[in-house]
């Protein structure tokens, strides 16, 4: 037998077993199924609901599992998609608005595969069917809420340096600060400097004034932060709202897209979406001032918002924000020690504990309010120039309090929030403040559904695509180099068992239809490998070689030649993967774990079947079947 490593043996059979086992959740298919969620975030649908589920389906003659509880949301598995809509308008009319119903898709992977933390591969959008959506970042507004912040930040540094001013106006890009005489305004230029290092300075002659226009530099950086927040809000909320494998992705300079596969209804999909809010913490106005917000008339520097009770009664707060909701590094539901009561633990950031202890510390004994901002984007029917009736996106925007608490002591990075009706509202909060606020408005540019027969009819294009080049893969391999051949095509199976093994273990790996083109693509590199051993094999016969030193010649000397061939697609992928979006990233995965496998197989599989054959005995083959 030749010298053939014995680890090499068990390390193939435990790479194809573990990838094995876990893909072998995939052959279990997905059953459509009805998830129904509460409309109010953190809450959990109730037993009486659940049993009123059943009862609606089953006199409505549906068949319906038993149900089955994912996340805080009730998932029934129907046994068919006309079952499935059925159930679905049955349910929406018989829970109402206190319940969100929408179509989704149930795995049946037995539960000793669950168990190992086994799962089927996670399948896109175009391959799952559900809802894309292309969302746009009001950009102004970001730059408007910047300038804003900015504008006070000034005022403080210039009232902390004891220089006085007379007003701080606001005129796109560019902060005016205005002085009674030139002396202030020379004054003025180096806090002005050091508190806004993001804007460039320059004074008149013939003004006692100050002009700070705004870098481009930070103008992009705000943009760019402003959509990579919105994204992190988008996808947080997304998720804690329990719809699995959603993708929310940045797009260009202003946009980000989400899909949610398995959710087929648009309309419920746009509640997900529109339920991200903002929060803001601000301070109750003197009570003095209350008295005026029954007329509706705010004194200047404070706002009228409605408190959301029962009575909604009006509560003057003051414009200046304390901290906002994209400084909550976390927040969780708890319990006061003393009262039993709900509160909301809450922690902030660098920036907003040191504005949150300057604030508190000066204010202790005064009320401190939590304000809630929410942007909602509806389709709403309009005609267009041309008479003709289309569907637009229109936001509107609701803020009111949730909260009011009297400052106790000076607050830093963590604090609570007391004052709340019930255990389920200081979830719901939480759950707001951990998924993250959104640093500006969105507006729905794109939406397109696409249904499950569709999703299906891909999966099927798709593997029939890919079986018609195995097929055509093996039969060439089996002819051209017989037993051989017969080992190459064991391998070329082994390897397709690896890659849905390795993608089913990557957490957040999806498949989408040019995944399965880089499947495609794999299969037919992945005997490129084998090709070139058993031709330096068949050279080496004819050169004389024994069979035995032809085997170990061919395998050795071609090594090197692989590893060059499949470095350089390697160093493709890895650049499609780092450059591409979307699509372009999931044929950039699967190729790259398909050129990997396929080495893996080709180097160490074959070699071992080939031992198994030719390398056992006492005495040498006289010849190679190949």
């Amino acid at each position: 037998m030749t010298r053939y490593p014995r680890w090499k043996f068990f390390l193939l059979l435990a790479v194809l077993v573990l990838c094995g086992l876990y893909a072998l959740p995939n052959i279990y298919p997905d059953v459509p199924a009805v998830q129904v969620s509460a409309a109010d975030a953190g809450d959990e649908v109730s037993t009486g609901t659940r049993e009123k589920i059943r009862s609606t389906l089953d006199q409505a003659g549906l068949n319906h599992g038993d149900g089955e509880a994912v996340n805080s949301s009730w998932l029934i598995r129907m046994d068919n998609t006309d079952q499935q809509l059925r159930a679905r308008a049955l349910l929406s009319k018989t829970l109402g608005d206190q319940y969100i119903v929408a179509l989704n898709l149930a795995p049946t992977t037995p539960g000793w595969l669950r168990a190992l933390g086994a799962s089927p591969m996670n399948l896109g959008l175009d391959l799952r069917g559900g809802v894309h959506f292309l969302l746009q970042v009001d950009m102004d507004t970001v730059v408007k809420q910047r300038m804003d912040a900015w504008s006070g930040q000034a005022k403080m540094a210039l009232k902390n340096a004891g220089v006085r001013y007379r007003d701080v106006i606001i005129d796109d890009q560019t902060l005016t600060v205005k002085f009674d005489d030139q002396v202030a305004a020379d004054a003025a230029r180096a806090p002005l400097r050091t508190a806004l290092p993001e804007f460039k300075l320059s004074q008149p002659e013939a003004r006692p004034e100050i002009n700070l226009t705004l870098n481009p530099t930070a103008i992009k950086e705000i943009e760019d932060y402003a959509v990579d927040q919105n994204r992190t809000a988008l996808n947080n909320r997304v998720n804690e709202l329990g719809v699995a494998e959603a993708i929310v992705q940045r797009q260009g300079a202003d946009r980000i897209v989400v899909e949610l596969p398995g959710v087929q209804d648009a309309a419920q999909a746009r509640r997900i979406l529109g339920r991200t809010a903002t929060l803001e913490f601000r301070l109750v106005a003197d009570n003095y001032s209350a008295e005026r917000a029954a007329t509706g008339v705010a004194p200047p520097g404070t706002e009228i918002f409605p408190f959301r009770d029962q009575n909604n009664r009006p509560v003057l707060l003051e414009k200046a924000k304390i901290a906002a909701g994209d400084q909550v590094t976390n927040a969780s539901m708890g319990f006061d020690q003393q009262s039993g009561q709900p509160q909301v633990n809450v922690s902030l950031d660098a920036t907003g504990a040191r504005s949150m202890q300057r604030v508190t510390g000066k204010n202790v004994g005064h009320p401190m309010a939590v304000l809630f901002i929410e942007t909602k984007t509806e389709m709403t029917s309009v005609v267009d120039k041309d008479g003709k009736r289309t569907q637009e996106p229109r936001s509107t925007t609701d803020r009111y309090v949730i909260n009011v608490a009297t400052i106790q002591d000076t607050l830093g990075s963590r604090f609570r929030i007391t004052g709340l009706d019930s255990p389920a509202e200081a979830s719901e909060l939480a759950l707001l403040l951990r998924a993250g606020s959104l640093a500006a408005p969105v507006t729905i540019v794109e939406e397109r559904t696409v249904g499950p027969s569709l999703g299906a009819e891909n999966i099927e294009a798709g593997l029939k695509s890919m079986l018609l080049g195995m097929a055509l893969v093996l039969a060439f391999m089996l002819v051209w180099y017989k037993l051989f051949g017969l080992f190459a095509n064991i391998a070329l199976l082994g390897n397709l068992v690896i890659i849905v093994g390795v993608m089913s273990l990557i957490p957040g790996a999806t498949l989408t239809l040019p995944g399965i083109a880089g499947i495609v693509l794999t299969v037919g590199m992945a005997v490129d490998a084998n090709v070139l051993i058993y031709e330096r094999i068949r050279e080496n016969i004819r050169r004389g070689m024994r069979p035995r030193e032809a085997i170990e010649e061919g395998y050795s000397r071609a090594f090197v030649t692989i590893l060059d061939a499949n470095i350089t697609t390697m160093i493709v992928a890895v650049i499609l993967f780092s450059a591409g979006t979307g699509s372009v990233q999931g044929f950039a995965v699967t190729l790259f774990i398909g050129i990997l496998s396929s080495m893996f197989t080709a180097i160490i599989g074959t070699r071992a079947m080939v031992e198994m054959v030719y390398g056992r005995g006492a005495r040498a083959p006289a010849k190679l079947s190949i």
